[in-house]
């Protein structure tokens, strides 16, 4: 996934990008909001930090001529402006979220996430397993022509597991990229146990074969059930 990153502070640019590299993520760097509009127009970028008080033109203003030069990547406005006036222009300016100076890193790791699967669900996507249909554009589920009512979380893990299909998918990693929960909680695994089973029963109950499998010690895997 590529991160541009619009920031003219160095120290938080920096402290961003090096955070950001340690996720995985692939992160580019510009010092001001004409840069950063150059590089959105010559690069495809999966999301943007962008910051609102820039020299010259203010965030506000790139967000709103990147919107009407038709780009839509999302954007997620980093400011020190915290009035409801300023969150609702931003938003009405084609701003995806909005985050206020200083801010803790693990929630904005978990905002990046949200937006990037967001970005992902908007590209609609089927995928089929022994029956089991999930679709991306619709947020729909059905197993055998049955349709299948999930909640909110029960779909995000479901489209997790689906999009790692085949591979066994850690309590550490369902609680970093469903949860955003960056670093463990006591509290995680017996939530994200819940979740599993009854995302389980919903799935698995009244067809075969079985997918939802549990892998002692390691975590979880969809797949069909091993013979």
């Amino acid at each position: 996934m590529q991160i541009l990153i619009v920031e003219d502070e160095p120290k938080l640019a920096s402290t961003l990008q090096s955070g950001l590299e340690g996720e995985g993520y692939e992160v580019t760097v510009s010092p001001n909001g004409e840069d950063g509009y150059f590089r959105l127009h010559a690069q495809a970028f999966d999301l943007v930090l962008l910051d609102v008080m820039l020299p010259n033109r203010d965030g506000f203003e790139i967000l709103a001529q990147l919107r009407q030069d038709g780009v839509r990547t999302p954007v997620l406005l980093l400011t020190a402006r915290d009035t409801v006036e300023d969150r609702v222009r931003g938003l009405d300016h084609g701003a995806d979220d909005y985050m206020v100076k200083p801010f803790a890193f693990p929630e904005l790791v978990a905002r990046v996430r949200s937006l990037l699967r967001r970005g992902q669900a908007e590209r609609s996507v089927k995928f089929h397993l022994a029956g089991l249909e999930l679709d991306t554009s619709s947020h729909t589920v059905r197993r055998s022509e049955t349709i299948i009512d999930l909640t909110a979380r029960e779909y995000s893990l479901l489209e997790y597991l689906f999009r790692n299909q085949g591979s066994v998918v850690s309590r550490d990693t369902l609680a970093r990229e469903i949860w955003g929960v960056a670093a463990r909680e006591s509290h995680i695994d017996n939530v994200i146990d819940v979740h599993v089973a009854r995302l389980r029963r919903k799935i698995d109950d009244n067809f075969n074969p079985k997918l939802l499998q549990t892998v002692r010690g390691v975590g979880f895997v969809l797949r069909e059930e091993l013979a």
